[in-house]
Formats: structure tokens, C-alpha cells, sequence
């Protein structure tokens, strides 16, 4: 436990105890699957980073100062803040934790005007018990997306999933955001903002741009910038950049040579689609036809008949 949290005093209530960690690392963040089974009492220093949760099963108790939660089954939570001790009492638990970065949440929203520091989480439990549960899904669904084998690994991908992560964990506790444009926000929407986010979209593809780059290239907040895309695009800068790096695939597949190992997947792993059934997915739905006949070419000749290709 001291190895892979932070120094714990544990008191052990069980003669026969079993903890079982399972985690799949990203970079600003780390998701678990932990199986306690055993009761025991505890007490931890700060772990450093922000510590959240889900109960799938069994019961807990966590304090942190004096602020105390009884944690039952379905219940999503915040365990620890960066900065603060913890302890509490668990019981025959199966709980997913996921460990985030507190820089990461700075990565995709902004302070409220007037907040200082970084962003920060300011309760222990979700705005409601419908926000606990979609972070939980949300959780359950980026764990799957990682730890599968059919998703290609790549820095793009990576980022991308431990945005959605920061993203889920913001919309479900409340926080020190402000998601509503203020007067400055909406004056600053005008079209010069697009156009240099824009600009600067299509000359960085292949960077692992955040909303916070594109918004600080465009000069205003990221609030003004995902009001001006919404404005006069329909759209969000993420969901922009998505549609370069869509066209960005398929210029190298329509220009992919036969022989020299160019795949759909791993043209899709480059572009930062986490797998190759969603990338052929969005290609169908804007270009008209999957991937491999791009790649392939019309004059080309076809792979034989159920032969995969990429």
C-alpha cells in the first residue's frame, strides 16, 4: 500500500484478508479496480492527487478533517482532495477508483472569474445521484476503452481519454468552474476568435492539443472560444479538431503506396482514434465509404475475400 498510494496505517479486523489491485495507468491519471476482502480501519497521508470513486459493492466510511461519508453500493465519491490526509473503515468492498492529476482538470475548463489557483473539486459527493451514476459509467467505459485489446495505443488517444475522465468528473461534482459565458465571453465570440482558432487547429493536428492551447492561441477564455464555435460553427473546438485529423487520415490513406505497411489502424492510432470500428464509424458516416476502399483505391486490386486488412 505505502508503495503504490502513500504512507498507511492500517488495523486489520479479518484472519484471512485479501486485497486485490488491478490498474491500468494513463498519463496524467491512473484507474483501479480494488477487491477488499477484509474489514479494516485505516488512516493515509495525502495521496497528491484528486482520489475518486465507485462503489460497486459492500460498505465504507471515509473521513478527511472532520467532513465524514458512509459510502453504500452505487454511490460515487471523492475519497481524498491532493492536499489532505484521510481515513476511514472498509468493509468486503469492490470499489473503482480512479486517481486523477489535479492539472488535468485545469486541461479543460477554466476557473469562475475571480477564483484563484488551480481548478478544484468542492464537495465529496456528486450533484445528484443520477451525476454519480453517469460519472460511474463514464469510468466504466474509459476502463474498458483502455484496457482492451482492440484499442491501439497512442499518445493521442491517451489524451483524449483522460480528458473525457476530467470531463465527466467536472459535469458530476461540483467545482470551481463556470460553464455559462459571462458579458466578456459572449463580446469576445466574434469571428476574429474563430478564425485564429481555427488557424491555429489546422496548423497543429498532430499536437496534443487541449481546449486550454486552443483558447490561449485564440486570445479569449475557453468559455468565449466553445461560445464562438457554437455560434458560428454548430460545433466545439474538440469536436473540430476531430474533423481535421478526420480529413488528415484520409489524405494518407487515399495517398497510402501498396507494400509499405499502411493499415486503417494504424493511420486511425496516429490521428488519435482510440479504435479501428469508431474511426471506420465517423469515416463512413463523411466520406461515403469505410476506410479500406480509400486505402485500397478504386483501381487497385482488392485484399482476397475475408482477408483483414489493418
Amino acid at each position: 500500500m505505502r508503495e503504490q498510494y502513500t504512507s498507511v496505517r492500517l488495523k486489520m479486523h479479518s484472519e484471512h484478508p485479501l486485497l486485490r489491485i488491478l490498474q491500468e495507468p494513463l498519463r496524467q491519471a491512473r484507474l483501479e479496480r480494488v477487491t477488499f476482502r477484509l474489514h479494516y480501519d485505516f488512516t493515509a497521508d495525502p495521496l497528491g492527487v484528486l482520489f475518486l470513486g465507485h462503489m460497486r459493492s459492500g460498505r465504507c466510511r471515509f473521513r478527511s478533517g472532520r467532513d465524514e461519508v458512509h459510502v453504500r453500493q452505487g454511490d460515487a465519491f471523492l475519497l481524498s482532495q491532493p492536499d489532505a490526509s484521510f481515513g476511514g473503515m472498509v468493509d468486503s468492498a469492490l470499489i473503482d477508483f480512479a486517481a486523477v492529476e489535479p492539472s488535468l482538470l485545469g486541461d479543460i475548463a477554466q476557473n469562475a472569474p475571480g477564483v484563484r489557483g488551480p481548478v478544484r473539486l468542492l464537495e465529496r459527493q456528486p450533484f445528484s445521484p443520477l451525476a454519480g451514476a453517469q460519472w460511474a459509467h463514464t469510468v466504466g467505459l474509459i476502463h474498458e476503452l483502455v484496457s482492451s485489446p482492440l484499442t491501439v495505443k497512442s499518445p493521442l488517444v491517451t489524451a483524449q481519454a483522460e480528458r473525457l475522465l476530467a470531463a465527466a468528473t467536472l459535469a458530476a461534482f461540483p467545482n470551481t468552474t463556470l460553464t455559462d459565458p459571462t458579458i466578456e465571453d459572449r463580446r469576445d465570440a466574434h469571428p476574429a476568435t474563430l478564425y485564429r482558432a481555427v488557424t491555429y487547429i489546422e496548423e497543429h493536428p498532430r499536437e496534443d492539443l487541449k481546449v486550454t492551447d486552443i483558447a490561449r492561441a485564440a486570445r479569449v477564455s475557453v468559455r468565449a472560444l466553445q461560445l464562438a464555435f457554437r455560434r458560428h460553427l454548430d460545433t466545439t473546438p474538440m469536436r473540430y479538431l476531430r474533423e481535421v485529423r478526420l480529413h488528415h487520415a484520409h489524405e494518407e490513406l487515399r495517398d497510402a503506396i501498396p507494400g509499405q505497411g499502411v493499415t486503417v489502424t494504424s493511420v486511425a492510432a496516429r490521428w488519435g482514434f482510440s479504435t479501428p470500428s469508431r474511426f471506420s464509424t465517423l469515416y463512413r458516416q463523411t466520406f461515403g465509404v469505410p476506410p479500406v476502399q480509400t486505402l485500397w483505391g478504386e483501381r487497385r486490386v482488392l485484399p482476397p475475400s475475408g482477408q483483414t486488412v489493418g
